[in-house]
């Protein structure tokens, strides 16, 4: 199954920038994306890339973060500009298979990595 490892999380200003990134031991088969979770919420769809490169971003981070993919480096970022205090979460990385692959794979998640908006 694939392994998720994210990296880029930290401390950053409110209206900088930061960028995360997540290494996958493998990508061509999956749809990619980047979710956070807040202190006392749930966890929230933040962006997502398919395997077609088509991406949809959560209303919220429209306009600032953008999903990119390498497939020759099997990685996924998120680049985050005119970042706000309310971006403070933990961010995780998620590959869900496309169709034709799930009898064989599974959803699989990142570890996690935190992002602190202050100033």
């Amino acid at each position: 199954q694939v392994t998720l490892v994210e990296s880029g999380g930290g401390l950053v200003q409110p209206g900088g920038s930061l960028r995360l990134s997540c290494a996958a031991s493998e990508i061509n088969i999956y749809d990619m994306a980047w979710y956070r979770q807040a202190p006392g919420n749930q966890r929230e769809l933040v962006a997502r890339i398919t395997t077609t490169e088509s991406t949809y971003y959560a209303d919220s981070v429209k306009g600032r973060f953008t999903i990119s993919i390498d497939y020759a480096k099997n990685s996924v970022y998120l680049q985050m500009n005119s970042v706000r205090p309310e971006d403070t979460a933990v961010y995780f990385c998620k590959a869900t298979p496309q169709s034709a692959w799930r009898a064989v794979r599974r959803d699989a998640w990142g570890q996690g990595i935190q992002v602190t908006v202050s100033a």
